[in-house]
């Protein structure tokens, strides 16, 4: 299932909170949290305006590498930042060829001018876009381009939309309707309008175990800060929602990637 995101309501403390929580499962994190397919980078390539071979990126929040290694993958020249102690020594683990520097998307640890494309993979909502956005915009080169995405849940499938409400409730989010609705008004993710923004979106499935599916739930903010009795007791309870289902333990994900991106003039 997708993120369930911070609210720029939270106090100060609780999202510092569920911001460092990702460091004591960032293995968790690593083996069940969803991917991106290929056409995420396609559509990346033709927002952007120019190829990902060579493209001098920098990939912010970028956790245990999941997206990094993807634009590498496809011959982008990248530059890792993550915050976090326990998500980058996953990282460095699982990606020690490419490089990787400390640092979050408030102050980037980055020259001036220095990218080609700057990429946030699930990542830009723990930022403040006040301080976040003119970063951007100092690290990108004239002509390069801001790329945001997040796997978001698709509730037009009936299954999807059940167990999405079952996990905001729980976690007194609202309805997995309101929280989609605010991720696709393009003008929160700058607030300020200093960027103009065209928005994408792409459909993908996986088909995993239930134990991995359940596990990708249990990986996301909300889920780690909660008690493990009670964190428990809703994953075996929504164990049993699903298993009727998929009786046969393997689950069908289905995503809707929303990407987001901005050209620097």
């Amino acid at each position: 299932m997708a993120a369930t995101e911070p609210s720029p309501a939270d106090p100060p403390a609780v999202h510092a909170a569920r911001a460092a929580s990702f460091n004591s499962a960032a293995a968790q994190y690593a083996a069940n949290r969803p991917s991106c397919p290929p056409a995420l980078f396609d559509a990346v390539e033709e927002l952007a305006g120019r190829s990902l071979p060579g493209a001098r990126t920098v990939d912010v929040g970028a956790g245990t590498g999941l997206a990094t290694a993807l634009l590498h993958a496809r011959g982008a020249d990248v530059l890792a930042v993550e915050p976090g102690a326990g998500m980058a020594a996953e990282f460095r683990r699982a990606l020690p060829h490419i490089p990787l520097v400390r640092g979050n998307g408030n102050a980037l640890p980055v020259a001036d001018a220095h990218a080609d494309l700057l990429t946030y993979a699930q990542a830009w909502h723990w930022t403040d876009p006040a301080r976040s956005v003119p970063e951007a915009l100092r690290v990108l080169r004239p002509g390069g381009a801001l790329a945001l995405w997040w796997n978001t849940d698709a509730l037009d499938v009936e299954w999807i939309a059940e167990a999405a409400d079952r996990i905001h409730r729980f976690l007194g989010l609202g309805t997995a309707a309101e929280k989609r609705r605010a991720a696709d008004r393009t003008d929160l993710a700058d607030p300020s309008g200093r960027l103009r923004f065209t928005r994408r979106e792409i459909r993908w499935s996986r088909r995993i175990p239930i134990d991995v599916h359940l596990a990708n739930i249990g990986s996301h903010s909300g889920f780690l800060v909660t008690p493990a009795e009670r964190r428990n007791a809703f994953l075996e309870e929504e164990r049993g929602h699903v298993l009727k289902v998929f009786p046969g333990g393997m689950v069908e994900e289905t995503y809707d990637v929303l990407l987001l991106v901005a050209r620097k003039p």
